[in-house]
């Protein structure tokens, strides 16, 4: 008999992804979401009505051998959904993030041991919260998992995906910071299979869902087999853009000033715990790839609302920028 696999959400992002993960390993799959999206999944998928924040009676009586949870957000939330399937759930697998620490020290790498915030509100504040109302509902029987940022197809943030964009349209690209600066993500996907391989693992514990290291000139390098090869990367240091009123992480995905007090080591992540727990990643090349293929079909719903615009970039370019080789 197939195991038992609740998804909470399941419909936006990560947890389509995560449905496909599951079915693909032989899950029988129940969704429980709101019902404002209506998507159509490889092999049956069963759909229960409900709301994080009012009515789970679609879950009484009902047992699973796991549960992921992308979509929780208050420790309110996560008690709710505890009181609700407390015990008819083997394991709760619940998607954090890695805002939920104090501090990103610039230059110091970081492991799941870190400080975590004692703010009680905010996104960071939140999901702390959170972690602790399910990790003291279900003892021993909760993986907390801690993402940075998530990319790849379907996106709705349209973050990660400007770089392969950007780059397809060719010509000079603003790169920020020195080319050797670290940078990390993971592929939505790689993170839906471990989503649902901690839940088979029922690992409990806090564990990253981070992708490999490296640096921002290898990342736009992997863009580049996808999209222009001649386009010609233009390096910006990051006083130029703090200069410029560039807005860190938004005005320019994936960059933030390397000496920054709270946020400067942000992608220095340690995914040793994960990796040997198991966490395997794509290629760079082949996230590019596939997110650039998907946001060419998607249109405006692709597109980050943040990013830089092609007339800024060429104001940047012209006054502040220098070309250097990575």
């Amino acid at each position: 008999m197939a195991n038992k696999l609740l998804i909470l959400g399941g419909t936006v992002f990560l947890g389509r992804h995560v449905v496909d993960a599951a079915l693909a390993a032989g899950w029988e799959v129940t969704l429980l979401n709101r019902g404002s999206r209506d998507l159509q999944f490889a092999q049956p998928v069963e759909q229960l009505r409900g709301d994080r924040d009012g009515d789970l009676s679609a879950l009484t009586g009902r047992h699973f051998d796991a549960v992921v949870d992308c979509s929780g957000y208050t420790p309110a939330q996560l008690q709710r959904a505890a009181d609700a399937l407390r015990d008819q759930v083997g394991h709760y697998v619940f998607v954090s993030t890695i805002s939920v620490y104090a501090r990103f020290a610039p230059g110091l790498a970081y492991d799941e041991t870190a400080p975590v915030t004692s703010a009680v509100d905010g996104y960071g504040g939140c999901k702390a919260r959170a972690e602790e109302a399910i990790a003291a509902a279900m003892p021993g029987r909760v993986s907390i998992l801690r993402p940075g940022l998530i990319v790849g197809p379907y996106d709705p943030t349209g973050r990660f995906t400007y770089w392969p964009s950007r780059l397809a349209r060719g010509g000079k690209v603003l790169a920020p910071g020195r080319p050797q600066r670290p940078v990390q993500f993971i592929d939505v996907r790689d993170l839906a299979q471990w989503c649902v391989q901690l839940a088979l693992q029922r690992t409990p514990g806090a564990i990253h869902g981070i992708g490999p290291s490296g640096s921002m000139a290898s990342l736009l390098q992997a863009c580049q087999p996808a999209t222009d090869p001649a386009a010609e990367l233009v390096w910006c240091g990051d006083q130029e853009l703090v200069d410029a009123n560039v807005a860190p992480w938004t005005g320019l995905p994936l960059w933030i000033p390397e000496d920054d007090a709270d946020f400067g080591g942000m992608l220095l992540a340690s995914s040793q715990r994960a990796v040997d727990a198991g966490l395997s990643t794509r290629p760079w090349v082949e996230t590019a790839r596939d997110t650039l293929a998907w946001a060419q079909g998607a249109g405006a719903a692709a597109q980050s609302t943040a990013a830089l615009t092609p007339e800024r970039e060429a104001d940047l370019l012209a006054a502040h920028c220098v070309a250097a080789a990575p």
